[in-house]
C-alpha cells in the first residue's frame, strides 16, 4: 500500500509538470557563497558526449553550502569513484528534476543514511532511491555541500535541470535559471571547406578539408583573412570553428545557435536547446570530429551527416550541401550566438571553381551503413561486430594488421595491432572486436584488448580471454591488439603505521596503477568492512572516520585490484 501511495504520489508531480513551463522565477541559486561565474555550460562539445549541465565555480575550495532550487523531495542520492561522484537528484513539484553533482558531502541526516547502507550492502558504489516521503524539501533548505568527488578536475558544483517524465536536459543559461556575468561575443576562429562526392552504395566520400582563417573587426564582427572569394565544388559544405567566452574567466565555452545563410537565405541552423542522454553521444555527428578531437574549439559542421537525428536542426536545405557552378558567385553568411544572447557574424563570397572532385571507389573495402549490423574480418585473428545505429554515416572498411606499440614494463604485447574502422570515426553504439591470440596460461586472466593511441602509446580497451580469444566492447576506432597487464597496484598509506590519528578526520592511501587502472578497493578496519570513498583525478581512496574515538589500537587492511585482475594488499595499523 505504501508503495502505490509512493507512486500516486510521483505521477501527481510528473502530472503537474506537464501542465506547467520552465520558469526563472520557479528557482534559487542552488549554491551559496560563490560569484556566480561558470567553468563549463550546458551542451559544451566533449569527447563522446554533450556536456549535460553547467559548472559552477565554487572559487577553489570545497564545502560551499547547496541548497534545493525548488520544493520537492531527494528522489536519489549515488556514489561512485567517477562520473558525478556524491551526487544528489532532487524531483521537484514544477516537473523538473534538479541534480547536483561532485559533491563533498550530503547534509548531515543524508550522510549518516548512505554511511548505515554502504556498511550494510558492504558496497562503496551505491544509487539509492527515495518516495516524497523520505527526504521532502523546500525552496532554499540545505542538502550538501560542494567538492571535487567524481570525475571532476577541480573542486565546482555541476549543475543540471531535467524534465521529470522524459529526463531530457534544459539549456539552463539560456533559459535563464543561471545567468552568468556575460557581455562578450562568440570568437569565430577559422572555416573549412570539404567537398564531397557520393558513389553507388551510399558512401559520401570526404575531400580533404580546405581552411581559411578569420580575424575580429570588432566585436561580434568577423571576416576571413583572406580577401579572394574562396573556391568551392559542385557540392560540398562548410565547418565552423568556434569557441565562447565569459566576463572574468578564463575558460572557453560552447555556444548555443550558429545559423548559415547562402545569398541571404538560412539554409542551416543548429541550436544547443536540450537533449536526451540517448543523444549525447550524437555530438560526433554535429561536430566534424576528427577536427574536434585535434581543437580545443568547436567544429561545427554546417550540414547533417547521414544518421545524424533532426533535433538539433531547426533548419536544413539540401542537408547543408552547398552547390555553385564553375564561376558562379554566392555570399555566404554564418551567424553564432551564445546563450547568453551575444551573436558574432562572418561574411564572405565563395566561387564556383572549374576542377571537379571525383572520387575513387575502393573494390576492395566493405561499405558498413549506419542502419544494419557489419561483421569485418582480417584473416583468421580478427572479428568486429558493428551493430546498428552505431554509425553515424556509410563508411568504407578495410581492416588491416599494423605494428603494435612498445609498452611499458608490467606489460606483455600478445598479438599485432588490427584497424578495424577508419581513424577518427566515431561510433554511438559499442562494436565488439575479437582478436584470437596465443596467451600463456598464466597470463589468460589479466589478458585484455589495448589500443595504440594516435600519439603511439598504448592504452587499456578492457575485454576478456575466453578460449584462444580476448573479446571487448569499445567506442575506439584506433588499433587494438591484445596485451596483459600483471603488475598490481601501488598503495600508499598517507600516515605512518601505528600513528596517532586522534586529531584526523580521516584514514587515506594513494594509490595507482600501471595500465588497466584501479577498479575496486576493500578496506577493513578491525576486521569490519568500512566505506572508502575513492578519487580518482587525485589519485586517492578516502575512509572519513564516522565512529567515536575508542582510544585504542586499530588494525587496517586495504585490497586494491586493477581491471586486469591483479590485486595489492596493504596492511598495518593506527592508534584513534
Amino acid at each position: 500500500m505504501q508503495r502505490f501511495l509512493i507512486f500516486l504520489c510521483f505521477v501527481a508531480f510528473a502530472a503537474a509538470g506537464r501542465a506547467q513551463t520552465l520558469d526563472p522565477a520557479d528557482y534559487v541559486y542552488p549554491v551559496c557563497d560563490v560569484d556566480g561565474s561558470c567553468s563549463a555550460n550546458f551542451g559544451e562539445m566533449r569527447p563522446g558526449h554533450f556536456h549535460a549541465g553547467v559548472d559552477i565555480r565554487t572559487g577553489g575550495v570545497e564545502g560551499k553550502p547547496l541548497v534545493a532550487v525548488a520544493d520537492g523531495y531527494v528522489s536519489r542520492i549515488s556514489v561512485a569513484p567517477g562520473g558525478y561522484g556524491r551526487a544528489i537528484y532532487l524531483t521537484l513539484r514544477n516537473g523538473t528534476t534538479a541534480v547536483y553533482g561532485h559533491l563533498q558531502r550530503f547534509r548531515d541526516d543524508i550522510e549518516q543514511y548512505l554511511a548505515h547502507e554502504r556498511r550494510t550492502q558492504c558496497k562503496n558504489r551505491l544509487n539509492l532511491f527515495f518516495g516524497p516521503e523520505a527526504w521532502p524539501v523546500a525552496q532554499g533548505d540545505p542538502i550538501g555541500f560542494s567538492g571535487n568527488s567524481g570525475s571532476s578536475m577541480g573542486p565546482h558544483l555541476h549543475f543540471e535541470v531535467r524534465d521529470t517524465p522524459t529526463q531530457r536536459l534544459y539549456n539552463i543559461v539560456h533559459e535563464g535559471i543561471i545567468r552568468p556575468a556575460d557581455t562578450l561575443a562568440p570568437r569565430i576562429v577559422k572555416v573549412h571547406y570539404i567537398e564531397i562526392d557520393s558513389l553507388p552504395g551510399g558512401l559520401c566520400v570526404h575531400r580533404k578539408a580546405e581552411s581559411y582563417a578569420a580575424v575580429r573587426l570588432s566585436e561580434g564582427n568577423y571576416k576571413l583573412t583572406r580577401s579572394e572569394p574562396v573556391p568551392v565544388g559542385r557540392k560540398g559544405y562548410f565547418v565552423v570553428e568556434t569557441t565562447d567566452r565569459r566576463n572574468g574567466v578564463h575558460n572557453t565555452f560552447g555556444v548555443w545557435r550558429v545559423t548559415a545563410r547562402i545569398d541571404g537565405e538560412p539554409y542551416f541552423e543548429y541550436r544547443m536547446d536540450g537533449f536526451t542522454f540517448d543523444r549525447s553521444r550524437c555530438c560526433d555527428a554535429v561536430s566534424c570530429y576528427p577536427m574536434q578531437i585535434a581543437t580545443r574549439n568547436e567544429a561545427i559542421r554546417l550540414a547533417q551527416l547521414e544518421a545524424a537525428p533532426d533535433c538539433f536542426y531547426t533548419t536544413m536545405t539540401d542537408r547543408g550541401v552547398i552547390r555553385a557552378e564553375p564561376g558562379q558567385m554566392r555570399r555566404l553568411g554564418i551567424e553564432v550566438e551564445d546563450d547568453s544572447d551575444n551573436i558574432s557574424t562572418l561574411e564572405f563570397a565563395v566561387c564556383g571553381r572549374e576542377e571537379e572532385f571525383r572520387a575513387e571507389a575502393d573494390t576492395m573495402a566493405r561499405i558498413a551503413r549506419p542502419g544494419g549490423v557489419t561483421i569485418l574480418k582480417c584473416g583468421p585473428e580478427l572479428t568486429a561486430r558493428i551493430p546498428a545505429g552505431a554509425l553515424h554515416e556509410t563508411v568504407a572498411c578495410r581492416p588491416q594488421q599494423v605494428a603494435a606499440p612498445a609498452v611499458d614494463s608490467g606489460v606483455v604485447v600478445l598479438s599485432p595491432a588490427f584497424r578495424v574502422l577508419p581513424a577518427a570515426t566515431p561510433l554511438r553504439r559499442m562494436m565488439t572486436v575479437s582478436i584470437r591470440a596465443e596467451v600463456p596460461e598464466h597470463l589468460r586472466l589479466h589478458a585484455s584488448l589495448a589500443r595504440l593511441t594516435p600519439k603511439g602509446k598504448a592504452a587499456y580497451a578492457g575485454g576478456t580471454f575466453h578460449d584462444g580469444v580476448v573479446s571487448a566492447s569499445t567506442y575506439t576506432s584506433d588499433p587494438l591488439f591484445v596485451a596483459a597487464d600483471f603488475l598490481p597496484p601501488t598503495i600508499v598509506p598517507r600516515f605512518v603505521s601505528g600513528a596517532d590519528l586522534s586529531r584526523q578526520p580521516s584514514l587515506g592511501f594513494r594509490v595507482s596503477d600501471n595500465f588497466s587502472g584501479v577498479a575496486s578497493y576493500t578496506l577493513r578496519i578491525d576486521d569490519e568492512w568500512v566505506p572508502c570513498d575513492s578519487y580518482p583525478m587525485k589519485g586517492r581512496l578516502e575512509h572519513v572516520f564516522d565512529t567515536a574515538p575508542t582510544h585504542t589500537v586499530h588494525s587496517v587492511q586495504l585490497i586494491v585490484r586493477d581491471a586486469a585482475g591483479n590485486a595489492a594488499h596493504w596492511q598495518g595499523t593506527y592508534y584513534r
